[in-house]
């Protein structure tokens, strides 16, 4: 028997990356969370969007390069790690994992919440059912998930199309400019949409399993963020057009609500079924950067290496997957979709803005490492994009609820905690 070290499969190419990540942001926001935000922003649903497209296109170009110099699983973690040191990098990537996983389980609740427009069982049940079936599918293989998440992010582009359709006869039956929540709702909408936009950084998680990863990772992210920056604002007119945000933001499933307003019970029941899949979709898709994201660290013994092994025959980390799906299980068990989506920005906002950071260090420290993406716009060796971006996350991060807060401030100090214990247990350090 060799006993060459297991890697993971490269074998993805440009048009699977991309649909994959159209995939993985469509499903969450727009199907499961869009009532929520129309609570939030009023008419100004669709600028919430907007602003938040902007947010993810700034933070999504910083990505991308830094995907280009280091294409591997670990993502935020290896970057931080390269720019900043061991020990940021560890918080960075425990955060990273950690909104992951509370993402995965807030988009299963979504998921929950559609399915009981079909059968009487709890949202919570079946969000767990689906975390299973979800865990299966990423265990056998990352071309069977991708297979997977095809078909179902063609099923969520031709529904979202549909809505987008729906909407066109409305167009002038609300006031768009009517900003009735102001300034303030808009942007706490913004805040709350960008968890329909995290999509963009797990893409970077999926470099060791890319083929020309350099090349592919920073194009699909590219691609991604913009196909669905378009559609997001057009259902998000669209939506609040047909169906007002009041009804909007107490619909149990929002973009069914708006159908049926419009086609009838009949529509609506497709809609149901179309948002299953992007929903069902979604959350395959973000317990697969989990485990990546937990992989990538284990490898670097940031994590025990024992979450590094890789299954013999599907060559995907089993280990990191299960772990994903117990800790995916248990935020779902709360029920709380709002919330928890909230607690999953704050985590993923902290991530970010250390992205946009790593990305301005490396530039001043190493600027002659190549690098096949490179981010426009700099005075003085300085990249500006980063600055926007990480101004963009203080502002939103300080519209999240004092509750969102209170639980993101705890998740960071988990991650500190978590760095000295392991530190005591590893004498060098997180990957040090």
């Amino acid at each position: 028997m060799s006993d060459e070290p297991r890697t993971l499969r490269r074998s993805l190419n440009l048009v699977e990356t991309t649909l994959g990540g159209v995939g993985i942001i469509l499903g969450a926001g727009i199907y499961a969370l869009v009532g929520a935000i129309a609570a939030e922003a009023g008419n100004g649903l669709w600028l919430s969007f907007l602003i938040a497209a902007v947010m993810a296109s700034a933070i999504g170009l910083c990505y991308a390069e830094l995907a280009s110099m280091f294409p591997r699983a670990g993502a935020d973690y290896e970057y931080t790690r390269q720019a900043l040191g061991p020990r940021p990098a560890f918080v960075v990537g425990w955060l990273m994992v950690i909104g992951n996983i509370i993402a995965a389980a807030t988009v299963a609740l979504g998921f929950g919440g559609y399915v009981a427009t079909f059968v009487d069982l709890d949202a919570r049940v079946a969000a767990i059912l689906a975390l299973c079936v979800a865990t299966v599918i990423a265990f056998s293989g990352i071309e069977q998930t991708v297979r997977v998440t095809i078909v179902g992010t063609l099923v969520e582009v031709a529904g979202l199309i549909l809505i987008i359709a729906i909407g066109v006869p409305h167009l002038g039956d609300v006031q768009l400019t009517d900003f009735n929540k102001g300034a303030g709702g808009v942007l706490s909408g913004a805040a709350l949409v960008m968890f329909a936009f995290l999509g963009f950084s797990q893409i970077a998680t999926l470099a060791e399993e890319a083929e020309d990863a350099s090349r592919v990772v920073p194009l699909a992210m590219v691609i991604s963020i913009g196909l669905t920056a378009v559609l997001y604002v057009l259902v998000a007119v669209a939506a609040v057009t047909v169906l007002g945000w009041e009804a909007l933001s107490a619909a149990d499933a929002p973009l069914a609500e708006v159908a049926a307003e419009a086609l009838g019970g009949r529509a609506s029941d497709a809609v149901a079924v179309i948002a299953l899949f992007s929903t069902a979709n979604t959350m395959l898709l973000l317990l697969v950067a989990a485990s990546r994201m937990i992989y990538g660290m284990a490898s670097a013994a940031a994590l025990p290496r024992f979450l590094a092994w890789v299954h013999p025959g599907a060559r995907t980390p089993a280990r990191a997957i299960l772990l994903s799906l117990l800790l995916a299980g248990v935020f779902a068990g709360t029920g709380e979709i709002a919330f928890v989506a909230g607690a999953t920005n704050f985590a993923v906002f902290v991530g970010f803005a250390a992205v946009c950071l790593s990305l301005i260090v490396l530039r001043r420290r190493r600027p002659e490492q190549a690098r096949p993406f490179r981010v426009p716009l700099s005075v003085g060796g300085v990249p500006l994009l980063p600055l926007v971006g990480i101004a963009l996350v203080f502002i939103l991060t300080a519209k999240l609820g004092a509750d969102v807060l209170l639980l993101g401030a705890a998740l960071f100090a988990s991650g500190i905690l978590a760095a000295q214990a392991l530190a005591l247990w590893h004498p060098r350090g997180p990957a040090e």
